[in-house]
C-alpha cells in the first residue's frame, strides 16, 4: 500500500481524491471492509474527506455526532486506537453509547482508528473498520501504519502548497451548514461558539438524530434553540 501511495506522486492534486486512494489501497491490502479519512477529527472543524461505502460514512457520522469513539481518541491522543471487538465491553468501556449505537446501527464488528499524524501535527484520523471481528495481522498493521504516515505527508503536502488559495477552506466546506447553526444558537442562547456546539451536539444525542440533520434543521429555521430547548 505504501508504494502504491508514493507511485502517485504529484499526480493527485486534490485531497479528498487523495483520500480516496488512500482507503481504497487500504481496502485493496488488507483483511478490512471499509475505511474513511477525517481531518480534525477532534474539533468542530472534522470532515470526512472520503468514506469507502455508507457504512463507513455512518460510523463517521455517529462519531461526530456523539463526540466519542475510536475515531475521537486517536485524533486527540495521536495514537493508533484498535478494536478488534466493538461488542467487548471491556475494549470500549470508555465509549459505551457510541459502542452500542455501532453494533446497532451498522453490523461493524471490528474497528481501527489510525492517527494521521507527522511530527507533531495531527491531521485527522484514517478509519478502518471490518464486518467480523478479529485483530490486524502484525504484517496488515504495519501496512496499515505506513500507508497514515505516508498518506499524512502527502495530505500535508498539498494543504501547504503555496499554489492553493483554498488551503483551509476545503476542510470546513461540507460542514458549513453545522457552522452556520453553531453562529445561530450563539445568537438565540447568548452563549458562547463552545457551548453553541456542545448543545448541538447533546440535542442530536437526546433525539437520536444525526448532528448534521440538526443543523440542517436550525438553518432553515425549522427548529429554534431556547433554555427549554
Amino acid at each position: 500500500m505504501t508504494a502504491a501511495l508514493l507511485a502517485l506522486g504529484h499526480d493527485v492534486r486534490d485531497d479528498r481524491a487523495l483520500a480516496e486512494q488512500i482507503c481504497l489501497a487500504c481496502v485493496a491490502g488488507l483483511d478490512i471492509d471499509g475505511a474513511a479519512i477525517s481531518m480534525h477529527t477532534a474539533s468542530p472543524l472534522r470532515e470526512t474527506l472520503w468514506a469507502t461505502d455508507a457504512t463507513a460514512e455512518l460510523l463517521e457520522e455517529l462519531q461526530f455526532t456523539l463526540g466519542e469513539g475510536a475515531c475521537m481518541d486517536a485524533a486527540r491522543s495521536g495514537r493508533p486506537v484498535l478494536i478488534s471487538d466493538i461488542a467487548d465491553v471491556a475494549q470500549t468501556s470508555r465509549w459505551p453509547v457510541y459502542a452500542e449505537a455501532v453494533v446497532e446501527q451498522t453490523g461493524v464488528g471490528a474497528v481501527f482508528a489510525l492517527p494521521l499524524q507527522w511530527a507533531t501535527i495531527n491531521l485527522g484520523v484514517l478509519d478502518l473498520h471490518r464486518k467480523a471481528p478479529g485483530h490486524l495481522t502484525s504484517a496488515g498493521l504495519s501496512d496499515a501504519l505506513g500507508a497514515a504516515d505516508v498518506g499524512a505527508l502527502m495530505l500535508l503536502g498539498l494543504r501547504t502548497d503555496p499554489g492553493e488559495d483554498r488551503v483551509w477552506d476545503r476542510s470546513w466546506g461540507d460542514r458549513v451548514e453545522i457552522h452556520q447553526a453553531t453562529g445561530m444558537v450563539v445568537a438565540q442562547m447568548d452563549v458562547n461558539a463552545t457551548d453553541a456546539f456542545a448543545r448541538l451536539r447533546a440535542y442530536a444525542f437526546a433525539e437520536h438524530r444525526l448532528l448534521g440533520d440538526v443543523a440542517r434543521d436550525v438553518v432553515a429555521r425549522r427548529l429554534r434553540f431556547t433554555e427549554d430547548t
